[in-house]
Formats: C-alpha cells, sequence, structure tokens
C-alpha cells in the first residue's frame, strides 16, 4: 500500500538568539562593565550600588538564557488529502498532536495583523492556535500559504471521489 502524498509540510521555528558562546560573552562583557561602574561607587563611598549591578547582570545572564530555551519549540503542520496534522513541541514539556479532517478547516487570522493577532486552526467547533512565536506578519504569510495549501486539498479530494 502506498502512502499518502503529502501536499504540504513545513516546520515552523522561533528565531534563535544569539550561539551559547555569543551570549556568554555579552553577559562576560557586561559584567566586567558593571564591575569597573561598582568599584568605581565603591571608592566614592557609594556601595549600596553595587548590589543592585550584580542584579542587573544576574538577570541579563537569566533573560538571555531563558530566550535560548525558548528557541528550542517546533510545530510541523502536514497536510494530505485526508489529514492535516499539527505537531506542536514546546520549549518544555512533551508534544502534542492535533488532527483535523482539511475538508473542514478554516483558517482565521486578522488581515492586517496587529501585535495580538493569532492564527488558529478551526475545525467542528474546536480551534487550534499555531505559529505564535512568528511576528505578525509571517504568521500573516503562512495563513495565506496554508490556505492555498488546503484549498489545494480540497479540490484534490474532491477529483479523487469522482
Amino acid at each position: 500500500m502506498d502512502a499518502e502524498p503529502v501536499l504540504f509540510d513545513a516546520t515552523l521555528r522561533p528565531n534563535p538568539p544569539m550561539s551559547a558562546r555569543a551570549l556568554k560573552l555579552v553577559v562576560g562583557v557586561v559584567a566586567v562593565v558593571n564591575l569597573g561602574f561598582g568599584g568605581y561607587f565603591v571608592w566614592r563611598g557609594a556601595w549600596p550600588v553595587t548590589p543592585f549591578m550584580g542584579a542587573d547582570v544576574a538577570f541579563l545572564a537569566w533573560a538571555l538564557n531563558a530566550g535560548r530555551i525558548a528557541a528550542r519549540a517546533w510545530e510541523r503542520v502536514k497536510l494530505t488529502r485526508d489529514s492535516l496534522l499539527i505537531r506542536h513541541q514546546p520549549a518544555k514539556g512533551s508534544v502534542r498532536e492535533f488532527a483535523l479532517n482539511p475538508y473542514w478547516v478554516r483558517v482565521e487570522m486578522d488581515d492586517p495583523p496587529g501585535r495580538t493577532s493569532r492564527l488558529m486552526l478551526w475545525s467542528h467547533g474546536r480551534g487550534v492556535q499555531i505559529a505564535g512565536f512568528l511576528a505578525p506578519e509571517e504568521r500573516l504569510s503562512f495563513a495565506r500559504v496554508l490556505k492555498t495549501a488546503l484549498r489545494r486539498a480540497r479540490e484534490t479530494s474532491a477529483v479523487a471521489e469522482t
């Protein structure tokens, strides 16, 4: 038995931050600069400022690391004539899968997109949000491509039934 032909297959990933080495370099440079300023403030008698400068470096390191971890997420959207399969891998946690019938899928996205616009796939009263980590314009572009692929899948399905 032949495998069903894939009509559309896309893997979505967030834009990655700098490499781990570059992030360490940035934190190191900021730490050295803050150490210099901290020494100057201690020398001038304003020693209570130095703990805040250390906290500044710690928060910067935490934020950059959180961005690196968030970049591990991905989503795969695979369309065949009979199925739209969405696999969502969050940065932390296990893979979630959603299977929808492409004939009934409705794609919703604000046009023009706003900062809080969501790309939603609806079928039989059930909604699935995808591409949340993409920029609004990228989400809109992906929504248009997916709508075109779904239209082709419906046409292919209608031709196959006749």
